[in-house]
């Protein structure tokens, strides 16, 4: 997806009228040859906008809400699924809340959890809403093949248009692949604080132990890839030398 130039400058001159072009990048952090290409193209992408949104002030997911191609942002928010939440909790924190259970099991539980986006948290976030048959729903309606989905959640990235898109296939608010992105924060998303946690702390040590134990699994096998893949380009240095 993109923000038409047009309704991006209209929106820019709302919320700095008298700031010069090479002043907004300045605060921002912009490369003002960035800005430059993407207006001249007629497509500004979100990443500038919440960049220039959080120099001004302006809180970017309303700043997003603003543009049509955002609309599903507006409105009275809807407030993320517990397993949304909990998708957002990186796996060393919930091993880390493994452990705190075992050794206080009548003890407060308040673990000081990282911060979004985490390793693994687009896909994790994708799995915990996905009913078994998400992916192909969101393939046919954003019109990409199944497996360049599915390269993105390796990667853990999500484009903007297919965040939105599985949001509404998965029947769940628009704010929770644009916070598993990275694209806006949790307070950007009027997410509460400290409702990772909590929803952490509502699943019972069953639960937990076995969520724990697919992430590990998870992880385990992302290593492995990551080995085979330094050994394979070792390998090839080697036979070039």
């Amino acid at each position: 997806m993109s923000l038409p130039s047009k309704a991006f400058q209209h929106w820019l001159h709302g919320i700095a009228p008298n700031t010069s072009t090479a002043d907004v990048c300045r605060s921002s952090g912009v490369k003002r040859t960035t800005l430059a290409q993407q207006l001249v193209r007629g497509k500004v992408a979100e990443s500038s906008l919440v960049s220039i949104s959080r120099a001004f002030d302006v809180n970017p997911f309303d700043a997003l809400a603003q543009f049509e191609a955002y609309a599903a942002l507006r409105g009275t928010p809807v407030p993320p699924t517990d397993a949304e939440l909990v998708s957002q909790v990186s796996t060393m924190d919930m091993l880390r809340a493994v452990v705190d259970r075992s050794e206080h099991p009548d003890g407060p539980r308040t673990l000081d959890l990282a911060g979004t986006p985490h390793p693994g948290s687009v896909r994790n976030w994708v799995d915990a809403i996905d009913d078994g048959d998400l992916r192909h729903r969101v393939s046919d309606a954003v019109g990409i093949a199944p497996q360049n989905f599915s390269a993105y959640l390796t990667s853990n990235r999500l484009p903007p248009e297919l965040a939105l898109a599985t949001s509404r296939e998965a029947g769940v608010g628009p704010a929770g692949g644009l916070v598993a992105s990275g694209l806006v924060t949790e307070a950007e998303a009027g997410w509460p604080s400290g409702a990772r946690l909590d929803a952490l702390n509502r699943l019972s040590d069953g639960e937990l132990a076995l969520l724990a134990g697919e992430r590990l699994q998870a992880f385990g096998k992302s290593l492995r890839r990551q080995e085979h893949e330094l050994d394979r380009t070792q390998r090839i240095w080697d036979n070039l030398a």
